[in-house]
């Protein structure tokens, strides 16, 4: 099976990820290829799935919820991961979960206004059903933040 990118998909996505306005054209032009390549390019990357989406990247802090949090769930059995995940997806400050194995079922990141609105954030999680327990564990500081470009490079190595 052929990697899914090359080095020039990894430059091309660098370089929207640096500059997410920069558009098709100024990016051919700093890339040294054609305009129809570029494109091409990321039409491809997003028709297989690879480029999931073009929108902003929002800052939680900086919308007001500096506080973020890790829960481990525990889901009662028969309860369905697909209906707690439902409810999950009803309460805004859950950003995303996640079924996972060893200790616990599923695993949310939660972000709060403050650590009484934590509070309140996850009693609503827990406030369904569904959920036997949590355990939650607040972060301090980000050492590393979300990221896929070093995959990205890595794929396309030769």
């Amino acid at each position: 099976m052929p990697a899914p990118v090359d080095e020039l998909d990894a430059r091309i996505m660098r370089l929207f990820a640096d500059e997410p306005r920069v558009g098709v054209l100024e990016a051919s032009r700093r890339l040294r290829v054609a305009r129809g390549t570029v494109q091409a390019r990321l039409d491809r990357l997003s028709r297989t799935g690879v480029v999931r989406g073009w929108g902003p990247d929002l800052d939680p802090a900086a919308l007001g919820y500096p506080v973020m949090a890790f829960a481990t769930m525990e889901i009662r059995q028969g309860a369905g991961h697909e209906v707690v995940a439902q409810h999950l997806a009803t309460i805004p400050e859950v950003l995303e979960a996640f079924t996972i194995t060893g200790t616990g079922d599923m695993w949310c990141r939660i972000v709060a206004r403050s650590n009484a609105d934590l509070q309140r954030a996850i009693d609503r999680v827990v406030a369904f059903d569904g959920i036997v327990r949590t355990s939650t564990v607040i972060a301090l500081a980000t050492q590393i933040p979300h990221r896929v470009l070093p995959l990205m490079d890595e794929a396309a190595a030769p």
